[in-house]
């Protein structure tokens, strides 16, 4: 029963950009609604790019992994910091990547793979990762309508270039896009409360 509810929770609600993970000025995201339903904290992951990162996709520049792995080692901090104090979490963050998804669990242990492993150092973060899904003309439609984000349509091509799906064994459901917004957050809540 949701009563026993005792396990801590850290989502990343992930997926292309303009999947509907975040909107400026408009509430109605997937991440705003399950926070607000839910009263758990959340996270942009845009917010925590530096301004270098900023600068190149104002420009047209897709990042490369070099430009990533920092910002999603901060990312990774910030999770553990709310896992360890049980607090429960939602970030939102493309995590296009099996190797990004794989630093948000793990850290920087996940790149330094050649480094022995310290007994008890940080076991990896139990993460649900909720792939927001759906075909590129849907997603491109949504982008045109948007202002002030920084991210320009033509990137999406490469973005979903990127795209490498969540597979076994990752811990993560996939949502369409296409359904509703109170359908999407409902799914995600069940895959949430059913474990």
């Amino acid at each position: 029963s949701g009563a026993e509810l005792a396990a801590m929770v850290l989502l990343v609600v992930m997926g292309v950009s303009g999947s509907g993970k975040w909107v400026p000025g408009r509430r109605t995201t997937v991440r705003s609604r399950l926070a607000a339903k839910l009263g758990w904290k959340f996270y942009d992951a845009d917010d925590y790019h530096p301004l270098e990162n900023k600068k190149k996709m104002a420009e047209g520049i897709p990042l490369n992994d070099e430009d990533r792995i920092p910002w999603l080692c901060s990312l990774h901090d910030i999770l553990r910091r709310e896992d360890s104090s049980r607090q429960d979490a939602i970030l939102a963050c493309s995590a296009l990547k099996k190797m990004y998804r794989c630093v948000l669990v793990n850290g920087a242990s996940a790149i330094e793979s050649n480094q022995p492993e310290q007994p008890g150092e940080n076991p990896a973060l139990k993460i649900l990762f909720v792939h927001l899904d759906g075909p590129m003309d849907i997603i491109a439609g949504r982008l045109e309508k948007r202002r002030g984000h920084f991210m320009p349509p033509e990137l999406l091509k490469s973005q979903f270039d990127t795209l490498e799906p969540p597979s076994a064994p990752e811990n993560f459901i996939t949502v369409s896009l296409e359904k509703s917004l109170p359908e999407i957050v409902l799914e995600i809540e069940r895959a949430i409360f059913q474990g």
